[in-house]
């Protein structure tokens, strides 16, 4: 009789075996029933909906985060697998992943003509709810990730009216991406959809593509078509908001940061006076390091204590730290107890660039413009250790990510790593421009979380990059402690997910 062992390694070869054909969505014909009940138990398959499993390893949390990395890879190859190439994402989802917004949706509409018409409910309370209905021809579909979208002008033509008062900013990107395009207009001819036109041309007016509107009405009037313009926004388009043919992740940035302006200044409290003596200041920020190092590290799940941030920080602190043979080229990860003490070292280090940075604002330099300059610095410095004894290997030691970002948010999925410069260019202007410094605070902090510019180190920076710009507007240094762990990433998860920036703005405040 075969051990259980043999038995599992069977089944494990089954698993690979699927894993190598490239699946991610696993439907129940693909196993026999003997290795799938063996893999559900030992947790190397984890059932997603009734008949379709996926991949996982028997460690691996059971949480939203986990979905949210997985989702879009799993419905492409879940689509895919049931219905071909006869399927494509609703119009307003299209629209949503055309301005960037890859948010793990609560309810996904999908397009097939052997559509069940019915809901799938999938894990952490999210839907998906595929129509019977026609799929659009070859010329109005695209295909990014492995999804089938609307071309963008098909998808602004079957957007739904309420859609753009409800997801302005997704809208609003969206329509910056369509520049002097000249098919949505022949489309809207063709199809004879006067009423649509008159929306999109109030709609294109609204984000200041004027000649666009302009060209639009007048092909509709040309053709015999009576046009009334009505804007779909319930607000103008701030100005500044959008570059045409921008990242559309760049421009969402740019129009959330204004319009939350308003809640996060009427939730965090004005300023006090400006820092009257810098070096007293910074002085404090010294004596109370050790309070921030242990709980900016713990909260990322380093293990430190306050001794070992104390040898951490000394001059001599590799003779202070847990000694352990590195092979010359290595790339694997240190052991726990070595990786505590150099995330501590690193931290220091950064701690102290981010000083130096501090320094220049309380001298009266722009707190946008030292940040712009100094921030890859801080990211050297954070990693300096770890790149010094070949431990991020494959790291970049300068700029930024160039694969996924960690997340952070349960349902939220970091922007491609090719939006992230454009996405970063935004926010060093914004924080440059910015004169309401509660919103440098709370906006900066949400906008370089939401992108995760580096390969790792994210949460730190943040923190550090959110203090500095307490500081430059005349508010005390904080710490956020460990045991308010949880409430400082639902005030994340509700500002990101659920628009609701307040809830942060009045948990930053102190």
């Amino acid at each position: 009789m075969a051990t259980l062992s043999n038995k599992l390694a069977r089944s494990l070869a089954a698993r690979r075996a699927l894993e190598d054909q490239g699946l991610i969505a696993i439907p129940s014909a693909r196993l026999s029933r003997t290795h799938r009940q063996r893999l559900l138990l030992t947790g190397f398959i984890r059932e997603v909906m009734k008949g379709w499993y996926r991949f996982c390893s028997p460690d691996e949390p059971d949480d939203p985060t986990g979905w949210a990395a997985l989702y879009w890879t799993f419905i492409a190859d879940y689509l895919r697998q049931r219905f071909g190439t006869a399927w494509c994402l609703g119009p307003e989802e299209s629209l949503r992943l055309w301005a960037g917004d890859w948010t793990v949706p609560s309810r996904l509409l999908v397009r097939s003509p052997r559509g069940g018409n019915k809901p799938t409910n999938l894990p952490h309370g999210t839907v998906l709810l595929d129509l019977r209905l026609k799929a659009p021809e070859a010329g109005d579909l695209e295909i990014r990730e492995g999804l089938r979208l609307m071309a963008l002008p098909a998808a602004l033509i079957g957007a739904a009216p309420g859609y753009f008062a409800a997801h302005p900013d997704s809208a609003r990107a969206a329509l910056a991406l369509l520049g002097a395009d000249g098919h949505l207009g022949r489309r809207l001819r063709e199809g004879g959809h006067s009423v649509i036109a008159g929306r999109l041309a109030g709609a294109l007016r609204n984000v200041g593509s004027i000649e666009t509107a302009d060209r639009l009405v007048g092909t509709m009037r040309a053709a015999g078509y009576s046009v009334n313009e009505r804007d779909p926004f319930d607000d103008p388009t701030p100005a500044g908001s959008l570059i045409a043919l921008d990242a559309p992740e760049a421009n969402r940035l740019r129009l959330a940061w204004r319009r939350q302006r308003a809640a996060v200044i009427a939730s965090f409290p004005r300023p006090p006076p400006r820092v009257a003596a810098p070096s007293a200041f910074l002085d404090a920020i010294d004596a109370g390091y050790c309070v921030d190092a242990f709980h900016a590290l713990s909260l990322e799940g380093y293990q430190v204590t306050t001794d070992l941030i104390e040898r951490a920080r000394a001059t001599d602190w590799s003779d202070r730290l847990v000694p352990v043979e590195v092979p010359l080229g290595a790339s694997s990860p240190a052991p726990p107890a070595r990786r505590d003490a150099l995330a501590a070292r690193g931290y220091w280090l950064c701690f102290q660039a981010a000083r130096q940075s501090l320094e220049l604002i309380l001298a009266g330099e722009n707190p946008g413009a030292i940040i712009t300059e100094h921030l890859a610095s801080w990211y050297r410095a954070l990693y300096a250790p770890q790149l010094a004894q070949g431990l991020q290997a494959g790291a970049p030691r300068d700029g930024f990510r160039h694969g996924p970002g960690a997340r952070r948010f349960a349902r939220h999925v970091p922007p491609h790593a090719a939006a992230v410069p454009p996405m970063m260019r935004a926010l060093f202007d914004l924080l440059r421009a910015e004169t309401d410094p509660a919103v440098r605070v709370v906006s900066g902090h949400l906008a370089f979380l939401q992108i995760q510019p580096f390969i790792e180190g994210n949460g730190p920076i943040a923190r550090l990059l959110m203090n500095l710009l307490r500081v430059a507007g005349g508010y005390p240094w904080l710490v956020i402690p460990l045991s308010r762990r949880v409430d400082y990433r639902l005030a994340l998860e509700r500002a990101h997910l659920d628009g609701d920036i307040a809830a942060l703005a009045r948990f930053l405040a102190g």
